[in-house]
């Protein structure tokens, strides 16, 4: 029964993903939170795993999404090397700051988080072009940042990256394509990062490799990507203004329970 229910989670993740062009790890933080809180999960450990446990689903449906940009040409590899550069260092260094948070308030900065991605999906709101395509060290810096800031929240920093580089004047096509291409070191980095520093921590239920939780990683990641395919293709068939308002519900509700 466990097993089924991250097969729908990953399947209900892929598509989202595939609808709104962001990263699973918006839904399945909250949702490994409620299913581990009822597994009897320890909650000094729990908000942890389903970090760490998102991060490594999204390490196997981030080489879809980048395969397909890659054949359509829209991937920017000159900014993406120079930002995962910053992005490994910066989500190293976010696993290790949470860490030391605990459970209970780690949650709630996941629910400001959560609260603040409905806000911009609600409302569309989007940075205008400002100035030029950043250079080297700037781009360094951001993937830092950015990558500190995913490990937190447990997300493939779609959320953050694409909004960085529409305002530095990279297309949108294009931004989505290379924030793709940023997931991957970003899920890597994560995973490795929070199996590292889970790896002595107890207790710990059967079948975990540090913070990730290997039964959740295999089902999610073995549904999401398949679906993640349908619901690019169902984006085309429904209105697109009012699934995003649904999903920003969604995640205004999400975000309120937690910081509760």
């Amino acid at each position: 029964m466990e097993f089924l229910i991250y097969l729908v989670l990953g399947g209900f993740a892929g598509t989202l993903a595939g609808l709104f062009g962001v990263g699973g790890g918006m839904i399945i933080v909250p949702v490994l939170v409620y299913s581990f809180t009822l597994q009897g999960f320890a909650p000094e450990v729990l908000t942890h795993m389903a970090v760490g446990t998102s991060l490594a689903t999204i390490a196997f449906t981030s080489i879809n999404a980048i395969r397909a940009h890659h054949l359509k040409g829209a991937v920017r590899w000159t900014l993406f090397v120079w930002m995962a550069l910053g992005i490994i260092f910066g989500t190293v260094l976010g696993a290790l700051t949470a860490a030391l948070i605990q459970g209970p308030i780690l949650q709630k900065i996941i629910g400001v988080f959560a609260i603040a991605v409905a806000i911009q999906m609600a409302f569309d709101l989007r940075p205008k072009a400002s100035s030029a395509v950043p250079g080297k060290p700037v781009l360094t810096l951001a993937g830092g940042v950015i990558g500190w800031a995913s490990a937190i929240f447990g997300i493939g920093g779609g959320s953050l990256t694409v909004p960085f580089l529409v305002w530095r004047s990279v297309p949108m096509q294009q931004a989505v394509a290379t924030s793709s291409a940023c997931g991957l070191p970003i899920a890597l980095a994560g995973a490795a990062s929070f199996i590292w520093t889970g790896w002595a921590v107890t207790p710990l239920p059967d079948w975990s490799f540090g913070y990730v939780y290997l039964p959740a990683m295999i089902g999610i990641a073995a549904t999401s990507m398949l679906f993640a395919g349908f619901g690019a293709r169902l984006a085309h068939r429904l209105s697109q203004q009012l699934l995003k308002r649904l999903f920003a519900l969604l995640l205004v509700g999400v975000g309120i329970n937690f910081l509760l």
